[in-house]
């Protein structure tokens, strides 16, 4: 029996790793599209006009609140109806950008916040603008606090892309179920796939923790 589970294994490692390939892709275009994002919303939150502000909590929230497969339904099979088409690929860019880019806004609003007022005081009284401001004082201080929770997202994020399977994205759990279809060996495919997952999850979460750990000795 473990003879047959590693020799399933063994052929179905090459298929499972050229999708593990794609899920990094996406995971890593995903945070490229959202961080930036998360941290342009989180400061218009907090420095913007209140009707724009207002405009992106509500986006935030919608991105928060709504299931990650339904944003990639929406991107992928929604936006044709109204012109917008787009790969696989690139749906579920979007659909995971979005929901990357509700999350880590929350995660830095809470650092914006977590900035000593004092800090804020001394700014305006050096006569520092409103970038100015922001650029030398606030983002460094807050990006402290926020690259902690942002990293243990992508964790989160890379898991995540397993739902990529559901718009025929060529990601690893495709691979792994198209595999099991052909050879009928779902169980020893499926649980290598998630022992995949697990393993990256738990190594990627033991280095999260290293870092946070030496960055609360700056803070």
């Amino acid at each position: 029996m473990m003879t047959d589970v590693l020799s399933t294994w063994i052929e179905a490692l090459p298929h499972l790793a050229s999708g593990l390939l794609v899920s990094l892709q996406i995971c890593v275009m995903s945070l490229a599209v959202g961080v930036p994002a998360g941290l342009f919303f989180a400061i218009l939150q907090k420095a913007g006009p209140k009707p724009l502000g207002w405009l992106i909590v509500g986006l935030v929230e919608i991105g928060r609140g709504a299931p990650a497969l339904v944003i990639l339904y929406l991107a992928y099979f929604g936006l044709p109806e109204i012109g917008i088409s787009a790969s696989a690929t690139a749906a579920a860019v979007a659909g995971l950008g979005f929901s990357t880019a509700a999350y880590t806004s929350e995660m830095f609003r809470a650092a914006l916040e977590s900035v000593p007022g004092e800090q804020l005081e001394a700014a305006d009284v050096l006569g520092l603008g409103t970038f100015d401001k922001y650029r030398f004082v606030v983002l460094p201080l807050a990006l402290r606090v926020a690259i902690p929770p942002v990293l243990g997202f992508c964790i989160v994020l890379f898991q995540g892309t397993s739902l990529c399977f559901a718009i025929a994205v060529p990601e690893m759990l495709s691979k792994a179920y198209n595999f099991a279809s052909i050879t009928f060996r779902y169980l020893p495919v499926l649980t290598l796939a998630g022992l995949i997952y697990a393993s990256i999850a738990v190594i990627a979460a033991q280095l999260v923790g290293g870092i946070e750990e030496r960055m609360s000795r700056y803070l």
